[in-house]
C-alpha cells in the first residue's frame, strides 16, 4: 500500500522573484503549484516554506535593491508579504486548493506550548486539505529571535511536523565536491549517509534578494536529517522533478525492503547477496526483475535512523542559547547515562540567563582546560542563574542552599530537560560515478539491486 507522505517545500526568493527585474517568476511558480497539487492528489501532505516577501515588495515599490537598514527591510517584508500570499492564493484556487499562511518567529516557538500549538496548528490545517505556507515574520523579527534564513526555518518545520521529506530547491541541480561555477570538473554527489563526514566547496553564497546559501541548506539538511527528515537538494526551475524524485526514494526502499524479506535476511544486512560479478549463481528471488525510474539529479540526504524528535528537538533547534555551560567529562558522562547535571560537574558559566532559560552545554577535556577548547554538545534549561551558577559551581548539592540561600532542586538542569547533539559520524557522502545518458527506465534484477540502490 502506498505511502502518505508529508513533504515540506523550500523556495528561496530567486525561484519565485527575478533577481533582475523583480517580477514573479510566473513559469516557475506555476509548475511548484501544479506539482503540489498532483502531490495532494496522490495523498500526501505538503507544506510551502516560502520566501520572496521582499522580492515582490521591491517589485510593487520600483526600489533598485535589497535595503540595508532593519526598518525599511522589515516595511518591504510587510509589503510584499501580502503580494506573496496573494500570489500562491490565486494560483492554488485554480485547482480548488486552500491555502494558509503560517507567519513564524524563534520567539514563537521558544515556549512549549506555543510550539506545541504550532504543531497541532499545521495538523489541522493538513486534515482539512490546506496548502500551509510558511515563512518568517520579518515584519517583527530582530536579531535575536530570527531563524537567519528560511533554510533553517524549513528544517525546523520538517522537524516540528516530522516531515517524510524536506527539498531544498535552489540554483543548481545538487551538491557538488567543488564550486562548479569555477570548477568544470565538479563531480556531482547524490547521496550523502552522514554530513558529519562531507568535505565539499560551499562557497557560493546566495542571492542578492535572499539570505542563504549552499552553507546553509547542508546546515538546514543536518537539522533535519538528525529529526528523521531525508533532505533533498534539486533545482528550483524544475519543480517537477519533486514527484519524480520522491517515487524514486520510495522505490528504492520498498525495493530493498523486498529484498530483505525474499532473502530472509536482516534489516540493512547484504550478506549472502549475488552481485554481477559473483561466481555463484543468483537464486530464484534474485532473477526477480523491477523496473527501477531513473530519477533527475539530485542530493539526498538519508535521515539518521535513530532521530531526535518532540521535547528534545525542541530543546535543540526551538530555542536560542544565551548563554554556556562548561562542564567537565565526568558530568557528560552521568548526563549520558541519565542522570541530571549537578553542580560540582559545571566548571564555568558563560552569558547572561535566568532560570528556566536555554544554555549551550559545552564539554571541556579536563577541569583545568581553557574554555576555548569547549566542544559544544547540546543544550539545556536551567534551574538556576548564570549568576547563581556561577557561585555554586563545583559544590556538592548540599552546598546549594548554604551559598545562595535555597535550594529549589539539587540539579543545575534537570535530565528531561537537557538534549544532545548526535556525535557518531561515520557515514560519508559519496559523489556519483558516471550518469546513465539513457533516461528511460531500466530494468534491474533483485541480484543487482544491492550494488545500484544508493539509499
Amino acid at each position: 500500500m502506498k505511502r502518505h507522505l508529508t513533504i515540506v517545500i523550500k523556495l528561496g526568493t530567486s525561484s519565485i522573484v527575478s533577481e533582475d527585474t523583480h517580477e514573479p517568476l510566473v513559469s516557475i511558480i506555476g509548475t511548484i503549484v501544479e506539482t503540489v497539487v498532483a502531490l495532494r492528489r496522490d495523498g500526501h501532505r505538503v507544506i510551502i516554506c516560502s520566501s520572496g516577501a521582499i522580492g515582490m515588495a521591491l517589485h510593487l515599490t520600483g526600489e533598485p535593491r535589497r535595503p540595508k537598514h532593519l526598518p525599511d527591510v522589515q516595511a518591504l517584508a510587510s509589503i510584499g508579504q501580502v503580494s506573496l500570499m496573494n500570489m500562491w492564493t490565486q494560483q492554488f484556487a485554480y485547482f480548488n486548493m486552500l491555502v494558509s499562511q503560517v507567519l513564524l518567529t524563534r520567539h514563537d516557538i521558544a515556549d512549549r506550548n506555543q510550539y506545541l500549538n504550532a504543531q497541532n496548528t499545521f495538523a489541522s490545517l493538513m486534515s482539512r486539505g490546506a496548502i500551509p505556507v510558511v515563512n518568517e515574520n520579518d515584519t517583527i523579527s530582530v536579531q535575536e529571535i530570527k531563524f537567519g534564513d528560511n533554510d533553517t526555518l524549513s528544517a525546523i518545520t520538517a522537524g516540528m511536523v516530522q516531515a517524510d521529506y524536506l527539498f531544498l530547491m535552489t540554483d543548481v541541480d545538487c551538491l557538488y565536491d567543488k564550486n562548479p561555477r569555477k570548477h568544470p570538473d565538479a563531480r556531482p554527489i547524490e547521496v550523502v549517509e552522514d554530513i558529519a563526514d562531507l568535505d565539499v566547496d560551499v562557497s557560493s553564497g546566495g542571492s542578492s534578494l535572499g539570505t542563504g546559501g549552499m552553507g546553509t541548506k547542508l546546515t538546514a539538511a543536518r537539522l533535519a536529517t538528525a529529526a528523521g527528515v531525508t533532505t533533498v537538494i534539486t533545482r528550483s526551475s524544475k519543480p517537477g522533478n519533486i514527484a519524480s524524485i520522491v517515487r524514486y526514494a520510495e522505490s528504492q526502499k520498498a525495493a530493498a525492503k523486498s529484498l530483505e524479506s525474499s532473502l530472509e535476511l536482516p534489516a540493512q544486512s547484504t550478506a549472502g547477496i549475488a552481485t554481477p560479478d559473483s561466481s555463484q549463481a543468483p537464486d530464484s528471488a534474485n532473477n526477480t526483475t523491477i523496473d527501477i525510474e531513473i530519477p533527475p539529479l539530485h542530493t539526498r540526504f538519508l535521515p539518521d535512523p535513530h532521530p531526535i524528535r518532540d521535547r528534545y528537538f525542541w530543546l535543540l533547534h526551538g530555542l536560542a542559547p544565551h548563554g554556556t555551560l562548561f562542564i567537565d567529562r565526568g558530568a557528560y558522562t552521568a548526563l549520558t547515562n541519565g542522570a541530571g547535571l549537578l553542580p560540582v560537574g559545571v566548571v564555568d558559566v558563560e552569558g547572561s540567563f535566568g532560570q528556566q532559560e536555554c544554555v549551550r552545554l559545552s564539554i571541556l577535556p579536563t577541569r583545568e582546560s581553557p574554555l576555548s577548547e569547549g566542544e559544544e554538545a547540546g543544550r539545556a534549561l536551567v534551574n538556576y542563574s548564570a549568576i547563581e551558577i556561577k557561585r555554586i559551581k563545583g559544590l556538592s548539592s548540599r552546598k546549594i542552599a548554604e551559598v545562595i540561600g535555597y535550594a529549589d532542586s539539587e540539579y543545575v538542569a534537570l535530565r528531561e530537560n537537557i538534549a544532545f547533539f548526535k556525535r557518531e559520524g561515520s557515514r560519508p557522502g559519496t559523489p556519483s560515478g558516471e550518469r546513465e545518458k539513457d533516461v528511460t527506465p531500466k530494468r534491474y534484477s533483485l541480484g543487482r539491486l544491492s550494488n545500484y540502490v544508493a539509499g
